[in-house]
Order: structure tokens, then sequence, then C-alpha cells
């Protein structure tokens, strides 16, 4: 064999060792790729604002930089509550948790869709408040339901449920139709009634429609009342006050006196979600200081975990004092479970009607 033929053997060799050299690289390459591949978690949630936000502030620092995959089911929380109570024979279902309010996390709970949270896996749950920490749901962010009023409509602040529930501002009340349950429930307290006793209530609010009480469709066509001055008093959630205080609105809020309703926006796990290990990772990032700290400047809730840091002026923009915390009132889910189908008929027949 000539010295060409030889060189062109060993030529040929060399090239067949590296391609099987970079193949193996490759493949290890791959490999690592696969094992930092965590899975995929599926979040039903609230689109706008809520769902930037949970990309900006948890997904994407939090649980994608790690490997996580993470998609985004949103639609409001009725038809999210609907697919849930849909899917719950089925051995597995189309999402690992959902983000729903307080009383609906409960609803689900009540009706057998969801599972009990396991706080021992959750490294964040020491530094969750213990009012958030539900036996079938992790509290995300809160806020409470305050008297808010526009001041160039509006002279005299309002103190209180009461002071917000008087005939004699007429049309220049604003009652929100999707918040029926909370405003059944704050009428009741401004009338002497309670979370369990909404009779009172009632019987206000038809005083209050008769006498000129303009009704929002939403909380969006609320604010946009406020902001042309159509009416300059109603209920409304502090941090939803200072996302329009930012917006340029004029409106200012005020913690009544009988104590505030409080809203708790938070996360369940259905029975029959396929990741839950993906589920509870969703969970503790939620909880982790830098999240809770970003939401509470971004979207003006406030943290459930106690230590998170918000800065005195923020703090005094959507925070409560001591003594308000203290005297946050929760809705009796139970009861509300039980009579929201009446309580929602009365409201369309009777009350709007």
């Amino acid at each position: 064999m000539n010295e060409e033929r030889k060189f062109d053997i060993s030529r040929r060799s060399l090239m067949r060792g590296a391609a099987a050299l970079a193949g193996t690289a490759a493949l290890a390459r791959g490999g690592e790729a696969f094992a930092q591949s965590k899975g995929k978690i599926v979040v039903g949630t609230w689109g706008g604002d809520y769902a930037r936000l949970l990309n900006k502030n948890i997904e994407q620092p939090l649980l994608i930089s790690k490997g996580w995959e993470v998609v985004q089911d949103q639609a409001g929380d009725p038809q999210r509550r609907s697919k849930m109570l849909a899917e719950r024979r089925l051995p597995r279902g189309t999402t690992d948790l959902q983000g729903l309010s307080a009383i609906n996390m409960y609803q689900m709970y009540d009706a057998g869709v969801t599972m009990e949270i396991d706080y021992s896996r959750l490294k964040n749950a020491p530094n969750l408040l213990p009012s958030m920490k539900y036996k079938y749901g992790v509290g995300h962010i809160y806020s409470g339901k305050v008297a808010v009023y526009n001041p160039n409509v509006v002279e005299k602040a309002p103190t209180s449920y009461k002071d917000v529930f008087d005939p004699k501002h007429g049309s220049k009340l604003g009652i929100i139709d999707i918040q029926y349950q909370y405003t059944l429930v704050a009428a009741a307290l401004a009338a002497g009634g309670s979370t369990t006793n909404l009779e009172p209530g009632k019987k206000l609010l038809i005083e209050l429609r008769k006498a000129g009480a303009r009704i929002y469709p939403t909380n969006e066509a609320f604010a946009q009342g406020l902001k042309v001055d159509e009416f300059g008093i109603g209920i409304m959630w502090k941090a939803r006050t200072v996302q329009w205080q930012n917006a340029g609105i004029n409106v200012k809020s005020v913690a009544p006196s009988e104590g505030t309703l409080a809203y708790v926006s938070g996360f369940v796990i259905p029975k029959n979600a396929p990741n839950k290990d993906g589920a509870y990772a969703y969970l503790d990032a939620m909880l982790e200081k830098s999240a809770q700290e970003a939401f509470a400047i971004d979207m003006g809730y406030n943290p459930t975990v106690t230590n998170a840091v918000v800065s005195p002026e923020l703090n005094e923009r959507i925070g409560f004092t001591p003594e308000q915390i203290a005297k946050l009132v929760e809705l009796d889910y139970g009861y509300m479970t039980e009579q929201d189908v009446a309580l929602k008929e009365w409201w369309d027949k009777e009350f709007k009607a």
C-alpha cells in the first residue's frame, strides 16, 4: 500500500473518530438538558395584569430559569371552576393549580375537587401569615374592601360602611355588580347585621337603589365612573384604589370602622393535578420574598409572608395599621357557599330590578 493510500485511510479513521466523539458530546449535552428540564406546570389564572405579573415576578425568575416549563390557562374564575367540576372524575385533570379568591378556594374544596395542602412540602411555609395558611389553599396576596370616594364629588370623607351606604348620597353612590357577595356583607355590617345575617343589608340596599344608587357591571366600569366624576362614593379593594391613583384617578380610601372585609387571592391544587410536584414548586416560588415584594410594588396588594419588606411610603398606600389588621373581617365561607344561589337570585331579581 503506497503512502498516499495509507494517509487517506488514516484521515477517514480520524474523521470517523471525531464524529463519534462529537455525537457522544451531543448526547451528553442532550442528557444534561433533559436532566435540567423539571417538567410542565399548568396554572389556571385570570388574565390581564395578574397573569402578566405572575410571569414577570414568579414564573420567569423563579421557575422557568430553573428548568420548569410554565403554561398559563387563562379564564375567568367561574369558567375555570366549572371546568374543574367537569374534570373532577377524570384520573388526570388539565391543570396543576388554580388561582382563586378565598371563598372560591373553600367552595372547590367543599365540592371535593381540590386536595388538602401539605405545608411540610413548602420551605417558605414558616414565613406564611397564619391567616393565609388555609387547609385547602395558600394565600398569595391580600387587600381589604375599603370605603372609596372622589373628593370632587363627595367632600366629607366617609369613616365607615354606614357612611358609604347612606341613602342621602343618591346617584353619587356607585355599586359593582360582580362584587355582590362582598357588597351584601358590607351593607349588612353597615345596617347592624353580620357576615351570617344579611337581611338588614338587603333592606338597606333596596333603599339605596330607590334613592338612585348606580350599578356598574365591572371594576373597570366603576373606575371609569369615578374618573369622570359620574359618582363619588362606594367600596372597593384598597389595592385597586392604589392602581387607580397611579393611573391619575382622583380617589381616596378609608378603612371602615366596622372592620375591613378582607380579600385574599390564592392557589389550590386539584386532586387530579398531573404534576403535583410542579404545583408545590409554584406555591413555594410565589411565597418567595422577592416575588411578594414585587407584587406589592406592581399591583398594590399586601404580602402574605412575614419576611417581605415593604417601604413605609408604599405600606401607607397599600397596607393597614396593626389595629386595622386585627379588625379584618373574613366572609363566612360556609354560609356564603350555602346561600350563594339564593343571594345571586335576590341580587338579580330584586335589587338590580
